[in-house]
């Protein structure tokens, strides 16, 4: 690789604001694989999206996302389909997305993944023009993060136990939706909290939540929660909350490469990669097929 690696990390990911120590570690991890690497540190999330248009403008091939998943989904949601490809530095809290691509977790090994630069191609998702690589959802989730955002801004509560009181709140009000789920072969009317729309299939059962095996699969996984009362919904959120949602007992489950949601609301609250957004009805959910290019641990790649 002789062009620069373009990598711009987000300021706002992770506990600590440790973002200068972290270029300057980055650069001389870099030089020590002998890369030319040209780190950016965006401020905001529009701050992110304007240093990647400057990279996808660049001769470098590899840009690379040093955030959690929402600062990877950003990334990502403007390079797919071009000639570039994604590199990724886990430096969030959570990091499914790199966890589900197999990337080491510590900074030095996941610089050497870069540098060793095997790819792979797999799928993005989208609904009403917004690209996520992980998951989206309606209902409950979308407005519990909402008011748990606000409640660690204003009260200073920790997440777990803003969550808990978020979900509370938020159940005081009438917790379920009624929506049509429209796919290829028909339409399923439900009355539920939450829909859950996955960028290929999730393992959700076993007390495990979040995993997946493939992302190459071309293939939506859509999962809705079935009617409950109050106080069985109040224990089917803690459980969603502390990642302890169990497939067979709560989840209708279907795979699909498209499908659209209505409901008599003009507008709804949804959630995608850790982010939340007001949009227009009906939403309309698509699968991209191998249209991201990643780099990946050797053992992973299907890419010469």
């Amino acid at each position: 690789m002789t062009s620069p690696i373009n990598i711009i990390i987000n300021r706002g990911s992770g506990k600590d604001d440790n973002a200068d120590e972290i270029k300057t570690e980055l650069i001389k991890l870099f030089n020590e694989h002998n890369l030319n690497a040209e780190v950016s540190i965006a401020e905001s999330g529009e701050d992110i999206l304007r240093l990647v248009e400057t990279a996808l403008k660049s001769d470098a091939e590899i840009i690379v996302a040093g955030g959690g998943d929402g600062t990877i989904s950003a990334v990502a949601g403007k390079i797919f389909k071009t000639n570039k490809t994604l590199g990724i530095l886990p430096l969030g809290t959570l990091n499914n997305f790199s966890k589900d691509l197999k990337i080491p977790q510590n900074l030095p090994e996941a610089v050497s993944v870069i540098a060793e630069n095997y790819t792979t191609k797999i799928d993005a998702a989208e609904v009403n023009g917004q690209i996520f690589i992980n998951n989206s959802s309606i209902g409950l989730y979308p407005h519990i993060v909402k008011s748990r955002e606000k409640q660690q801004e204003q009260l200073g509560r920790g997440k777990w136990s803003a969550a808990f009181w978020a979900a509370l709140k938020i159940l005081r009000r009438h917790p379920f939706l009624k929506v049509r789920l429209k796919i290829e072969n028909g339409e399923l009317p439900a009355r539920t909290p939450f829909v859950f729309v996955g960028n290929n299939e999730y393992e959700m059962n076993f007390f495990n939540i979040g995993r997946r095996e493939r992302l190459n699969d071309g293939k939506l996984s859509v999962y809705f929660l079935r009617k409950s009362g109050r106080r069985g919904l109040l224990a089917l959120v803690l459980r969603l909350i502390f990642g302890r949602l169990r497939q067979a007992k709560d989840f209708e489950a279907i795979n699909v490469k498209e499908i659209t949601i209505e409901t008599r609301r003009k507008q709804m609250l949804v959630a995608f990669d850790g982010e939340v957004k007001m949009m227009e009805t009906p939403l309309c959910y698509c699968i991209h097929p191998l249209a991201l290019r990643v780099i990946v641990p050797k053992e992973f790649q299907t890419e010469e």
